[in-house]
Order: structure tokens, then C-alpha cells, then sequence
């Protein structure tokens, strides 16, 4: 009997942890060694530089502090591009979403500013979440109803929110006699307290938007894998024929997973803008909405992993500064291409290696059934 199954029964399978952690090491691993021998090829010690970037990112208080303000974003616009993905699309426009979402904020921030914290607070974040998800609502709808490519459509829309990030601060938002494209100080009333304001820890950017990152990670769990609307998005995203035999609307959910992708990128407006420039800024996103895209895929579309790759990005970033300033032929450019390896691997390289590992997997799993 146990040969039969293992000769005409269900096929091998792969362990989950194989597909969430192991696959995943792996395209690191190739991309750190690839970017080892390129520092090798400019003159420098690639053990080095790994040593110079770990500690740059987590050897004092100071670089812990940079990099979970780092992290915080990409948790972000990580979840966002996630929520698209369970539902079978690609949103490349979260830099656009962020964008908008800033410029939620700076109204509220700026117009509101006669509220008390706790009444103005709230309304600059829904405004933020309003805004961004919004600017993500109209591609979905778009691709919905109109048949629109969502990937041209988001792309569109980075761009055109750059265009009205810049007449707003050229022409109507700009501070007073300023001659830089930005808005005047926020009033104090409006900023989110840092860290360092109630624990004994050195002045970073890190503010309690940290804070909303673990709870949205915690909310997107819940709401994907244990709520009817969640469970809807999956289902569109896996297979929209079975979705509309089953009587599930892929319209609607295309639309409301687009929503809650624009809403999860506005967050970083919160963080950016009103929890560190206190004013608004031009291109305060800084690339977070494109690396969401890779936090996203390394961490298989789960909050836990996507928080891990948020992690691993932040530490790239702050220990990446530190690895430009110690190193003698590593400069800002070369680091940029230590990210990129990371983002090739782990996007358009992501199954490289894993025809053989699962390959590898399912000879063990046959094998142990063949010999049950």
C-alpha cells in the first residue's frame, strides 16, 4: 500500500518553511555573495564591509534608533504592496500613495493646527490614510470596471502625484517668504512624540509610528486570514473564475484591496511628516514606495516576514551610510547596488534557486513515504 501511494498517490509536497524561509535565505545569501565580490573587485575587504554595515545598523543606540525609523516605512509600504498582492495585483504605486497621504497631512497639519493634540492627531492620520487611499482607489477602480492595466495606471499616478506634490509647495503651500518648496514648521501640537521624549535613549527619528506599524501588521493578519473580506481578496487573487462561480465580486474586491494598499502606504506620510520634518516637504517618500515592492516578495506577503525584510532593509540603509563613510572605494552609489542585488534576487531572480530546492524536498518526501 505505502508503495502504490508513493508511486500513484498525492504528489510529494514541499515544507511551508522551505517557500517562507528557506528559498527566501538563499536569494539573500546569492545576492550578499554577489555584492562581496564586487566590493572584492573596488579594493576593499568584503568581511569588512559586512562587519562596518552590522554594527552601522545595530552596534549603538543611536544606528538601533535609525534603523527601526527606516524599518518603519517599509513595514509600510511593505503591507501595502502585500494586501495588492493577495489579490492578484501588482501596485507599484505606493511612492505616489505616500506622496499623497504627506499632502493629507500637511493640510490637516496646517489648517488644523488650533485643535487640541488629541483631536488633531487623529484626523491628520485618517487624512493621510484618506489620501493615499484614494490615489490607489482610482487605478483599482480603473482596472475593475475600465479593463485598465494596473501596473501603467499606478506607474501614472507616481508620477502625477509628484506634479502636484510640486505646484502645491511651489505655488500655494510654501512657507512665507521661503524660498525652498516646503511648507512652514508645523505647530508643535501637531508632531508625534519621538522615542527618545518618554525613554532614557538617544535623540533618532523614531517616533511612535513604529507603533502603528506592529498594530497594522497585527490588523492585516487578522483581516486576511480571518475575515470574510479577506478571505474574498485571497480568492480573487488565486483564481478570479472561481471567485465569480462562487459569487464573489472581483470588481469590488479589486477596488477595496487597492483602498486598503493606498490607506497601508499613507502611513508613511504619518511617520515622514508628521512624526520627523514637521513640515512638508518634496520627495520626503525617498524610494520607500519602490523597496516596498521587495519587502513584500522576501517576506512571502506575511506580516512576520515582511517585518524581517523591513528589517533587513532599514539596516541596509543605516548601516549602508556607515559602510560609505568607513569605506575607502565604497561610496552612496555602491550601496545603491548592494540594495539592488537584494531587490534583483529577490524579485525577478526569486526562482532561481527554487526548482532544485523543492525539487530536493519532494525526492525526501517521496523517498520517506516509499519507505513507510
Amino acid at each position: 500500500m505505502s508503495e502504490q501511494s508513493a508511486k500513484f498517490g498525492t504528489p510529494a509536497k514541499v515544507p511551508a518553511w522551505v517557500n517562507l524561509a528557506l528559498i527566501p535565505f538563499v536569494n539573500l545569501m546569492a545576492a550578499f555573495f554577489i555584492s562581496g565580490i564586487v566590493i572584492f573587485i573596488v579594493g576593499d575587504n568584503p568581511f569588512q564591509a559586512l562587519e562596518v554595515l552590522v554594527y552601522g545598523a545595530f552596534g549603538y543606540a543611536d544606528a538601533i534608533g535609525y534603523t527601526l525609523y527606516y524599518t518603519t516605512n517599509f513595514i509600510f509600504t511593505g503591507l501595502a504592496v502585500a494586501i495588492a498582492f493577495h489579490c492578484g495585483l501588482f501596485n507599484i504605486g505606493a511612492e505616489g500613495q505616500a506622496l499623497m497621504s504627506g499632502l493629507g497631512v500637511g493640510l490637516a497639519a496646517l489648517y488644523l493646527d488650533f485643535l487640541p493634540f488629541w483631536l488633531v492627531i487623529p484626523i491628520a492620520i485618517f487624512a493621510a490614510a484618506l489620501f493615499g487611499a484614494f490615489w490607489a482607489a482610482v487605478p483599482g477602480y480603473l482596472q475593475a470596471k475600465r479593463g485598465s492595466h494596473i501596473v501603467i495606471t499606478t506607474i501614472m499616478f507616481n508620477f502625477i502625484a509628484a506634479s502636484i506634490m510640486t505646484y502645491m509647495l511651489v505655488e500655494i503651500l510654501i512657507a512665507p517668504g521661503g524660498q525652498s518648496p516646503e511648507s512652514r514648521e508645523f505647530e508643535a501640537v501637531t508632531w508625534l512624540p519621538f522615542f527618545h521624549d518618554f525613554l532614557p535613549i538617544p535623540e533618532t527619528p523614531l517616533n511612535i509610528s513604529f507603533i502603528f506599524a506592529l498594530l497594522l501588521s497585527a490588523a492585516f493578519y487578522y483581516f486576511v486570514w480571518h475575515t470574510r473580506w479577506g478571505y474574498e481578496i485571497r480568492v480573487v487573487g488565486q483564481n478570479e473564475t472561481a471567485a465569480k462561480y462562487a459569487g464573489i465580486s472581483p470588481a469590488k474586491n479589486i477596488v477595496l484591496a487597492m483602498f486598503i494598499s493606498g490607506a497601508l502606504a499613507g502611513f508613511v506620510g504619518v511617520n515622514e511628516v508628521l512624526g520627523v520634518h514637521h513640515r512638508l516637504i518634496l520627495d520626503f517618500t525617498g524610494g520607500f514606495g519602490f523597496v516596498g515592492i521587495a519587502v513584500a516578495l522576501m517576506g512571502r506577503n506575511h506580516p512576520v516576514g515582511i517585518f524581517i525584510a523591513a528589517l533587513l532593509f532599514g539596516a541596509l540603509y543605516q548601516g549602508g551610510s556607515e559602510l560609505a563613510f568607513e569605506m575607502k572605494s565604497i561610496n552612496r552609489e555602491m550601496v545603491i547596488v548592494i540594495q539592488g542585488l537584494i531587490i534583483l534576487f529577490s524579485g525577478a531572480l526569486e526562482h532561481m534557486f527554487r526548482p532544485k530546492i523543492e525539487a530536493f524536498f519532494k525526492r525526501k518526501s517521496t523517498t520517506q513515504v516509499a519507505e513507510a
